[in-house]
């Protein structure tokens, strides 16, 4: 089992997936919906379930897909709003950092960074 440091590309499935879907039907979703190579090394694919208490991930790792679950038995996992109801909206990237803070429980589609800020000249 690899760590998420491995996997500088993570995309985040905004709709709900059936989880009765095994490794082969999420490899689906992945090519059709979200327009992603599946084999693609170094990336991690991330679904939640209607009822938003279980998550799945799921990679290549060169031999063979991984599939990792996480099931939740109280809480819910935050996901995003409004986004999925439109056909053109069906994948986010997330970092590494998002997807730790995502399955420890936060909000993270409610954190507001910093504003950036581009000057052109000191006075």
């Amino acid at each position: 089992m690899r760590g998420l440091k491995c996997f500088p590309k993570i995309f985040l499935y905004v709709g709900r997936v059936d989880f009765r879907k095994s490794i082969d039907g999420l490899c689906e979703v992945v090519e059709i919906a979200m327009h992603e190579n599946p084999f693609a090394e170094e990336a991690l694919f991330v679904f939640v379930s209607r009822c938003k208490s279980r998550m799945k991930i799921l990679y290549w790792d060169r031999t063979g897909f991984a599939l990792w679950m996480k099931r939740l038995e109280k809480e819910k996992f935050c996901w995003p709003k409004g986004l999925g109801k439109s056909e053109e909206v069906t994948t986010m990237s997330l970092s590494q950092s998002q997807l730790e803070l995502l399955l420890d429980g936060i909000d993270i589609f409610k954190i507001k960074p910093h504003e950036v800020l581009s000057f052109s000249c000191i006075t």
